[in-house]
């Protein structure tokens, strides 16, 4: 790849090509319980400084960050029945962008045309699953998918997000590479361990096929057959910037050309004992991604992914690469978003944009292991499952879950809360996660 193509695939600013590609996708910004304290939030989407908040009438709101009067800050504003108030003037703005009330001006001058003038960028915010989504494209927007997990019954749900110093398309990428599994996760985690015996099931096979939502990675490993799951199905990157692998979801969704949120949905069957279950409320975390000394933390899944991806730098220079036969699924995404640019030069949809809202209603995705997350298993079972038996004492992919949501998780399965790994306990006191 030159360095033409790889800064067309990374840069992000409104106007640039992925920048245009990207916005025409429906993309998660936050977890809805992030707004359970303070209602104001201010984010970073795709170079754009916004700011994101939820009413007292219970509607939200994405708008630029300054406010047009007097450029100040609106997150540190206050909300109002319909929009949020502006600390510096008072100058009250709506959902939409428009201005609905300017203090003194309405009192000095009623008939001053200036409020039709004030307007501000504005971007629609949709709650699904727990999830605050918001679309940046032209209109007319598309549909928001309601992909089939988030439609499941008798789980617990928690979204993690982690905020990772580089460009998301080398968080993305990671998304189509499976052997990584092998060696990043299995193996490395082996040798932090301790261990210095025999290394993983090493990879046999690999195949990439993509779909209308997607791309499919299937593999086989040492001990596996063609009949195995993970080859028949395998797993999927979601179109444009998801991973979907059958109890969660994960995002890289792009705050700038150098930086990005890794946002994830969890979902974990409870057991039988517990069903009915029903959650109020899906907790929303951060985790760390380094420990006291400064350190990359290596301990958890998704931190191993990070480590690997801040690694390549804030922008990885793919004209320096050498791709080998495991990264023919890289060669595909990225082949598929030159495609999807020029497919938005020239007034197309691009790859995986859903316009009919009965199509969107209920999106199925390919599930390597439907009865894990589906069906319903007695606790002794549940806790000898090879999956399930990961999350009895701990949180595997991301270091620092909060002590609450770990009772609470472990209340909806039914086992005791105070058999939590230690040392994860440890992780999350030290690095301060936050609700």
């Amino acid at each position: 790849m030159d360095k033409a193509r790889n800064q067309m695939l990374t840069q992000v600013g409104r106007g640039t090509p992925m920048g245009e590609l990207l916005r025409r996708y429906w993309h998660p910004i936050a977890g809805a319980s992030e707004l359970d304290g303070n209602p104001i939030k201010p984010v970073r989407l795709m170079g754009e400084d916004l700011v994101l908040y939820r009413d007292l009438s219970g509607d939200y709101g994405l708008l630029d960050r300054q406010c047009p009067h007097r450029r100040a800050d609106l997150s540190y504003g206050f909300v109002e029945k319909a929009g949020i108030r502006c600390n510096y003037h008072g100058w009250l703005m709506d959902k939409h962008g428009g201005c609905v009330e300017q203090p003194f001006e309405d009192t000095f001058n009623p008939a001053s045309p200036l409020r039709k003038k004030c307007t501000s960028p504005a971007y629609p915010v949709r709650e699904l699953a727990g999830l605050l989504w918001t679309y940046m494209g032209p209109d007319p927007a598309p549909e928001l998918p309601v992909w089939e997990p988030f439609t499941w019954n008798n789980g617990f749900k928690e979204i993690v997000r982690c905020e990772v110093p580089c460009n998301w398309l080398q968080c993305q990428e990671n998304s189509i590479d499976p052997v990584h599994f092998e060696w990043a996760h299995d193996n490395w985690s082996l040798r932090q361990r301790g261990e210095t015996g025999a290394y993983a099931a090493r990879h046999l096979e690999l195949g990439f096929d993509e779909f209308e939502y997607g791309f499919q990675y299937k593999r086989i490993r040492e001990g596996a057959t063609a009949q195995d799951p993970l080859w028949t199905t395998g797993r999927v990157a979601l179109w444009p910037n998801g991973f979907y692998l059958g109890a969660h979801f994960e995002w890289r969704v792009s705050v700038d050309d150098e930086n990005t949120s890794n946002i994830c949905w969890f979902f974990a069957r409870v057991p039988a004992e517990s069903e009915p279950y029903v959650q109020s409320r899906i907790p929303t975390w951060y985790g760390p991604i380094k420990d006291g000394k400064g350190r990359w933390i290596s301990s958890h899944i998704i931190n191993q992914d990070v480590v690997a991806w801040v690694g390549q730098g804030r922008i990885a220079d793919r004209s320096k690469e050498l791709l080998g036969a495991s990264d023919r699924g890289v060669a595909m995404i990225r082949n598929r978003f030159l495609q999807g640019m020029e497919m938005v030069a020239q007034g197309r949809d691009p790859k995986g944009v859903i316009r009919d809202p009965e199509i969107a209603r209920l999106v199925k995705l390919p599930i390597a292991s439907p009865r894990t997350v589906t069906g319903s298993i007695p606790r002794e079972q549940w806790l000898k499952d090879p999956y399930y038996s990961r999350r009895s004492n701990r949180f595997p992919w991301q270091a620092g879950q909060p002590n609450e949501v770990w009772d609470e998780f472990a209340n909806a399965i039914g086992i005791d809360p105070a058999q939590r790994d230690p040392t994860e306990l440890r992780i999350s006191q030290s690095e301060g996660a936050l609700i």
